[in-house]
């Protein structure tokens, strides 16, 4: 059995959300995204904390977000109060949730046991047929983790370590293996990108962002260059459309 609230808690040194993917990559998140919005309502399965719900809210105001642990819900519950609707559950066992024209899935997908059998429901349950899927999971092959296996630190880009697998991570997906499992759910990629080139660590990143060094003109910068380059970004993201089903 998991315990989702465990996976949660920071542990040996390694915090589970860094300031950088808060108030960094979530920021460029939001920007890749709202070209792609549909009007209507949206679906976030994983919502943690609320801290990117929070971001999502101007762009979509309706709402309901899914996650295992009940302890992050509860928190976001505090945080977003009855503006955002929130289910208890995890991705495989929640029931009645409806269709939705917009559906996110961020830095989920390599938390589960079974990805494919999750993006299929997504695909045949969740999506209304015009309706989109926002996929991004981290980057096997950013180069701030090609350099930390050069420099003995991880065995191989896609490998999982010991502090990802305390915080729940099953898997890391480059560009080719998570289109992979997109189209084996039946999923039809639209677009294929990346989000923020990254050459440091989160934890590096989080020092620098405490100095005057990186200005928010740098850090559009590397987002520009992660659309040129998105085999190098910090995550990697997938628009999805929903395919056949059977």
């Amino acid at each position: 059995m998991r315990d989702f609230d465990a996976e949660l808690a920071d542990s040996g040194g390694h915090r589970y959300a860094y300031d950088f993917d808060i108030d960094v990559m979530h920021r460029f998140k939001i920007e890749a995204f709202r070209p792609y919005l549909r009007p209507g309502r949206l679906l976030e399965l994983g919502s943690h904390e609320g801290d990117f719900t929070e971001r999502l809210l101007p762009c979509v105001p309706d709402i309901t977000c899914v996650d295992a642990s009940a302890d992050a819900l509860a928190v976001a519950k505090q945080r977003l109060g009855d503006r955002v609707k929130f289910v208890h559950a995890t991705i495989e066992e929640a029931v009645g949730i409806g269709r939705y024209e917009n559906v996110v899935v961020t830095h989920v997908l390599e938390h589960l046991d079974d990805p494919v059998t999750a993006l299929r429901r997504i695909n045949e349950e969740w999506l209304t047929p015009d309706g989109r899927l926002f996929l991004v999971c981290p980057n096997a092959d950013a180069p701030s983790r090609q350099i930390a296996v050069h420099m003995g630190l991880i065995p191989h880009n896609q490998a999982v370590t010991a502090a990802e697998a305390s915080h729940g991570h099953r898997r890391t997906y480059a560009l080719d293996t998570l289109e992979h499992d997109a189209v084996a759910a039946g999923l039809r990629v639209v677009v294929r990108s990346g989000i923020f080139f990254k050459a440091l660590a989160n934890f590096q990143w989080d020092q620098l962002l405490k100095t005057e060094i990186v200005s928010d003109a740098y850090l559009d910068g590397c987002y520009r260059l992660g659309q040129r380059y998105p085999q190098l970004c910090a995550s990697i993201f997938l628009l999805c459309e929903r395919g056949e089903t059977a």
